[in-house]
């Protein structure tokens, strides 16, 4: 329901209320970061797949993080730039909800990979003679197929419970996609069941997630203590750098924003961190992952090589 007692077909995302010039700064920022994100992350599945020396573990894990950012940032921003450039505000209920939706199965399913990411880490250091046995392709895909079933699940319930509650309000988000805080606000029907099945699911999550990545950390941690020389503490170590950065970005600003309900901070301020994880950070995984990671730095090397001209005798 609406204002005027009508169901409601639509909503409004109000997105960013700025002047026109800062708009049209903000569209060419946003599409600018979307378009590095594209080329970075389809870059890195196009080269762990023609390089035969990256077909690892880490790196089968690496590809389907980098798809999930592709889908992730693609959920979002061109529905943001459409908003910047046309003024087109409006979104149909429907699809809000299919936007929630694909939003949330794509962030559950990074927290639950990058956990499966962080037991790919402990298997490598803590049991290497093993890890070619414990990881085999078939491991690999039943890992990262249980990622995605179990954030599908979570998703599922979690579009059912937010899309099930009665908006009366009003019809326009003060947000600049669909998300759950914002559209809470508009609800006219009691909220605090659904609201507790759908924050659990989140802290789930997050939580399975974290302690998963805790543990084996913990583990690998005492693995490299009793490492004598310090060289191979410091080698050892540089292998975990890159996922230990991804899943400090992620985390952090993913536990910012759901686990404080709506109580706290403003929406304002929700606004500029959830740009940071749903915009910033899957531009910085590529890069994160191509600049830490020794094997993909190689492969970058050999990659670029083959595409120089050779010159003409």
């Amino acid at each position: 329901m609406a204002e005027n007692g009508t169901v409601v077909t639509e909503f409004v995302l109000l997105g960013f209320r700025l002047s026109a010039e800062l708009q049209t700064g903000l569209f060419f920022v946003f599409l600018l970061l979307y378009l590095v994100t594209l080329g970075g992350n389809l870059g890195v599945m196009a080269l762990i797949q023609s390089d035969p020396r990256l077909r690892t573990p880490m790196c089968f894990f690496l590809s389907h993080l980098s798809f999930l950012d592709v889908c992730y940032s693609s959920v979002i921003v061109p529905q943001l730039l459409e908003a910047l450039r046309t003024e087109k505000r409006a979104i149909g209920f429907e699809r809000c909800a299919t936007q929630f939706f694909f939003f949330t199965l794509c962030a559950s399913t990074e927290c639950l990979l990058l956990a499966v990411m962080a037991y790919d880490r402990y298997v490598a250091v803590c049991g290497p003679l093993l890890y070619a046995s414990a990881m085999t392709p078939r491991t690999r895909l039943g890992l990262v197929a249980g990622a995605y079933g179990g954030a599908a699940a979570n998703a599922a319930v979690r579009t059912g419970c937010a899309f099930s509650i009665s908006f009366c309000k009003s019809n326009h988000v003060d947000f600049f996609f669909c998300d759950l805080p914002p559209l809470l606000k508009l609800a006219c029907s009691e909220t605090r069941p659904r609201e507790r099945v759908i924050y659990l699911l989140a802290f789930l999550v997050i939580a399975t997630s974290l302690s998963a990545i805790l543990i084996s950390y913990l583990f690998i941690i005492r693995a490299i203590l009793k490492i004598r020389s310090a060289g191979g503490k410091a080698k050892t170590f540089s292998t975990c750098a890159s996922h230990i950065t991804a899943v400090a970005l992620f985390f952090g600003t993913l536990i910012f924003i759901y686990l404080k309900g709506n109580m706290g901070k403003s929406l304002g301020e929700d606004k500029v961190v959830s740009v940071f994880y749903t915009v910033v950070i899957p531009m910085l995984n590529p890069v994160i992952y191509s600049l830490r990671n020794k094997e993909v730095k190689e492969a970058l090397k050999r990659a670029l090589s083959r595409m120089k001209v050779s010159p003409v005798e």
